[in-house]
């Protein structure tokens, strides 16, 4: 029986069966588990050494494992333990081009309870770029399928014109992506579906976290904000007449490089944006 005690001196954490674990992460419960997603993009605006910029896009494959901890993490408070239901993840993405490693990551999903706030989930990650972030948001349930908003990737770049065709690699059209607004690709992918149910899941480094960067990122091309929506699908299985979970994200981290044409002051602010549809296995 899954069972945590406290007093002032001491905290007691004693596993559960499977299932006890897997009831207390409410609308992370889906997370856990392997998913597995072919339909990635990767966009990223990086520096070059001209003082212009590249703009990077690639498709890519996605592996989530996401595991849960037998019992809540316990943080110590002057009146209270606050008991924090805690799920662990590593993700590797690769090139769909050439099978390359894009990108690898750890952290944590954590449900906030015992401690009231406007924000009952938090995400922490760490990637070897020398990035570390903590998001914060909540969640929430709907019948059928996702509402999936437009996004823009363009550069922000203040008041004021841009030089002509500063935008242009941008706007040049990608087979099988929207560069423009990345979730269109997302609504693509499931369209046809019958999508019975979602949770969806929002954090943001706005919510009261933060980012940490090494210096190196700082002085060349600074994370400044982090955002994300997960949305876990229910799908039906028109083959078996079963169904099926589905995990959709769009995610955008804001990096800050090359001053503002009309601001020298300010930097230009260049979303990074990542997609991908997962499936359960």
């Amino acid at each position: 029986m899954l069972k945590v005690t406290s007093n002032a001196l001491q905290t007691t954490r004693l596993g559960g069966a499977p299932e006890e674990t897997n009831s207390m992460f409410g609308p992370l419960t889906d997370l856990i588990g392997t998913w597995v997603g072919r339909k990635g993009w990767n966009l990223v605006a990086v520096p070059n050494q001209r003082g212009g910029f590249i703009l990077l896009v690639q498709p890519y494959t996605e592996m989530l494992t996401v595991t849960p901890l037998s019992t809540p993490t316990p943080n110590r408070g002057t009146h209270i333990v606050q008991q924090v239901p805690t799920l662990l993840y590593q993700l590797t993405i690769h090139s769909n081009i050439d099978g390359s490693l894009l990108h690898a990551e750890n952290g944590t999903w954590l449900l906030l309870q015992d401690c009231p706030d406007e924000f009952s989930i938090a995400r922490q990650a760490s990637v070897p770029h020398g990035d570390s972030l903590l998001a914060l948001g909540g969640s929430s349930v709907n019948g059928g399928a996702p509402n999936i908003p437009a996004i823009s990737t363009l550069p922000i770049t203040g008041p004021g014109s841009k030089p002509l065709g500063y935008t242009d690699p941008y706007l040049t059209p990608q087979e099988g992506f929207n560069k423009v607004n990345p979730n269109a690709t997302l609504q693509d992918a499931i369209a046809g579906q019958t999508i019975t149910s979602t949770t969806t899941i929002s954090v943001s480094t706005a919510n009261k976290g933060g980012i940490t960067n090494i210096p190196f990122i700082v002085q060349n091309a600074n994370t400044t904000s982090f955002e994300a929506t997960y949305w876990i699908e229910t799908v039906q299985n028109p083959n078996t007449g079963g169904s099926f979970l589905q995990l959709q994200y769009s995610q955008t981290s804001i990096i800050e490089f090359i001053p503002q044409f009309h601001d020298p002051a300010k930097l230009i602010q260049w979303p990074h944006v990542n997609i991908n549809t997962l499936v359960k296995q």
